[in-house]
């Protein structure tokens, strides 16, 4: 029999502000007071206070409760299926927290001595190396400290190699299928922004990209799969393309997570992509980071990675600072360095089947989706995807509700909702990511719940007013976005 994970209303505590359960008097700690010589040798008298005004006055076990129940809100890997397109959000293996949390990984500090901290020097090193050997890729830096950063890190060495040759040049070519930071990252750089459009197929066509090709234009930054899941098939002919005037590759390599084992980038003319290792890699994704976004790059663009790096001598592992040519550091110290370690974890334990492996099962869980659905929905672009199928919003709109509709009422489902309205290129477009770690009885739920939802829009009201059974129901998010609560202030105040 099926089991589908399904939401409740059961036990389900609208908590209030932790300010509102304050009560005068109330304590949840016991010091005691320091007397005689070691009230003396304590803090000073001038920087010391009574009470801290606004704190809320709480007992331990309010303060216990109301922080549990603020975790029973969130939702995350380990708590169900969470499909969002192109973020990739992935169950992380726990192997690789335990690994990340050995003493001698833990224990240590950037301004030890190289000799104390050898065992971390070998561990970026062969990383750097098996992403490199994993990409295709000449050489990778693991200082960036996430996806966008990695980004930019890119688009400098570009523009620092194209200095070099006397003209940094003006703009860079991106199709509408990119990441919504790969513009970012080239203004960053002092780039201008030239849109490519992508053919009725989904793909960058070479003959726009030949047309808008020119001795200002510096690279072309594509995403390949793209984000609607398609890979590029025309890669080569448009790296040939701007190779030819003199411009770089750059490959958003946020989807690597269908390439794994398959296709290498590096053997496709890239010259320079960023990994995102929450993506690919299974290490914790979001929540304010720590992330990790490594670069690697072809031979052309090795002399201006970001120092130092580490080099491997017959003493053992040392920095090398002696490089003329780098864009300089680019992050503090060496990069997030337990965010490497459960990299370098999962790559050991998973070995060159296990990452392949992964792979075709992100792409065959993508396409299983694209089938099931598609017969219901309309597939934006259908044909055989990657690791992710985006649907566009011509059903919804027949049956007379929208994108973000049906993204409420599954949350109703007990599932969180896919990416809504993006890419931009896709009209009401749901962008829905499996990934490999989701079983087949899992998607199959999925699967029923957005028929459930198609059904339920015979009487639109019960789907335009979810979600109905969280802590709090839809919320007006133009008036938050404008007007946010941003301060706490005492009931009754103005």
């Amino acid at each position: 029999m099926k089991r589908c994970a399904e939401a409740t209303s059961g036990l389900l505590f609208r908590e209030p502000l932790i300010f509102e359960r304050s009560s005068p008097g109330r304590e949840g700690y016991s010091v005691p007071t320091p007397t005689g010589r070691k009230r003396a040798a304590a803090i000073p008298g001038d920087y010391l206070r009574d009470s801290i005004p606004g704190m809320p006055e709480v007992a331990e076990p309010e303060v216990v409760r109301h922080f549990l129940r603020l975790s029973h809100w969130n939702f995350g890997v380990d708590v169900g299926m969470y499909p969002l397109g192109s973020c990739t959000m992935k169950y992380n293996p726990k192997v690789n927290e335990a690994v990340a949390r050995l003493g001698g990984f833990t224990g240590i500090h950037p301004y030890m001595p190289v000799a104390w901290v050898q065992g971390a020097l070998q561990l970026i090193y062969e990383l750097e190396r098996y992403l490199a050997e994993i990409s295709g890729m000449r050489a990778v830096t693991l200082q960036p400290a996430a996806g966008a950063h990695g980004e930019f890190t890119g688009m400098a060495m570009i523009r620092k190699a194209l200095t070099e040759r006397g003209n940094p040049r003006t703009k860079v070519l991106i199709p509408d299928t990119a990441h919504g930071t790969n513009p970012a990252s080239c203004r960053l750089n002092d780039y201008r922004i030239v849109q490519l459009r992508s053919t009725s197929e989904g793909v960058v066509d070479p003959e726009e990209v030949a047309r808008r090709m020119d001795d200002e234009t510096a690279a072309i930054m594509l995403t390949n799969p793209n984000t609607l899941g398609l890979f590029e098939t025309h890669i080569e002919e448009i790296a040939e393309i701007v190779h030819e005037q003199g411009g770089f590759v750059f490959c958003d390599g946020a989807n690597m997570n269908a390439l794994l084992g398959r296709a290498k980038p590096g053997a496709m003319g890239i010259d320079v992509m960023q990994f995102n290792l929450h993506k690919t890699f299974s290490t914790p994704h979001g929540g304010g980071g720590p992330g990790s976004g490594p670069v690697g790059v072809a031979e052309v663009l090795e002399p201006y990675l970001p120092t130092p790096r580490i080099q491997a001598t017959p003493d053992g592992f040392e920095f090398d600072s002696d490089r003329p040519l780098s864009i300089g550091r680019i992050k503090s110290f060496f990069g997030n360095f337990t965010i490497m370690v459960r990299a370098y974890a999962y790559i050991r334990e998973m070995g060159p089947e296990g990452l392949r492996q992964a792979s075709d099962m992100a792409v065959l869980n993508a396409n299983y989706l694209r089938k099931r659905l598609g017969d219901s929905f309309n597939v934006a672009v259908d044909v055989p995807c990657m690791h992710e199928v985006v649907l566009d919003d011509r059903v919804l709109t027949k049956a007379g509700i929208k994108t973000m509709d049906l993204a409420k009422r599954l949350i109703d489902k007990g599932f969180h909702p896919p990416t809504v309205y993006f890419p931009l290129c896709v009209s009401g477009a749901l962008m829905i990511e499996p990934t490999e770690t989701e079983s087949r009885e899992t998607l199959d739920c999925f699967v029923d719940a957005m028929h459930e939802i198609l059904d339920e829009a015979r009487k639109p009201e019960t789907v335009t007013s979810a979600p109905q059974v969280t802590g709090i129901s839809r919320v007006d998010e133009v008036r938050a976005a404008r007007q946010p609560v941003l301060k706490w202030s005492p009931r009754g105040a103005a």
